[in-house]
């Protein structure tokens, strides 16, 4: 029989998480896995080094489309970046849902410590990115180093904020995983409420008057 051609990554993710799903481990080598699904080895190799490269790429697929789910609505460009990162959210965890049984064989036996999980490297590269193009509002500090450590902070929460609903939703057994869009809805909206920056943003402005004015309480 011929081997087939124009071989996509597309058609190799599909195969793998087909063949992990049905035998619960990684294929024995890119040989058998490329002739269970009768295409030349030298393609597997065209699109990723090793299984594990795979793997690292179902979740980075998930985030990409995610984001062209989202690029769909007329709304989501209109939106402020909290309604925006609530968007990112639902879809993304809708996403997760149809790929569940994936997900947990990928994720569940590490569940306790996802953040330092290769297969997520490149989903946490996308994610920060996405995170920062959301422009949240941040305080003015006119110091380039603590921006940058600003900056940083605002991203290594967000996804460690995104890690703990994986893990929230993986161990959800609430009908339709309800407990954790109020998971998603409520931690959200209450990390916007703790980074609004006007009350505070007003007490820096006070004291920089004060400074400026050199007003003398006494």
């Amino acid at each position: 029989m011929a081997r087939k051609k124009n071989i996509t990554k597309d058609n190799i993710i599909s195969w793998y998480m087909e063949y992990v799903l049905e035998n619960n481990h990684q294929p024995k080598s890119v040989f058998s896995f490329a002739k269970e699904n009768n295409f030349e080895e030298a393609d597997f190799y065209k699109f990723y080094g090793s299984f594990e490269a795979i793997e690292d790429a179902v979740f980075s697929e998930f985030f990409h489309h995610t984001i062209k789910v989202l690029a769909k609505s007329e709304d989501y460009e209109n939106y402020d970046a909290r309604n925006k990162l609530l968007s990112f959210y639902f879809t993304f965890f809708e996403i997760l849902t149809a790929n569940r049984s994936y997900v947990v064989y990928a994720l569940d036996s590490s569940k306790k410590d996802l953040k330092k999980l290769k297969s997520l490297k490149h989903l946490r590269a996308n994610y920060t990115k996405y995170v920062e193009a959301l422009n949240i509002e941040r305080i003015e500090l006119k110091q380039e180093t603590l921006e940058k450590i600003q900056n940083k902070s605002i991203n290594e929460s967000s996804w460690m904020h995104l890690v703990i609903t994986m893990k929230f939703w993986l161990d959800d057994v609430s009908p339709s995983f309800e407990k954790t869009d109020i998971f998603i809805e409520k931690s959200i909206n209450a990390r916007f409420d703790v980074m609004d920056i006007k009350p505070l943003q007003s007490i820096i402005d006070f004291g920089k008057f004060i400074l400026k004015e050199k007003v003398n309480f006494n």
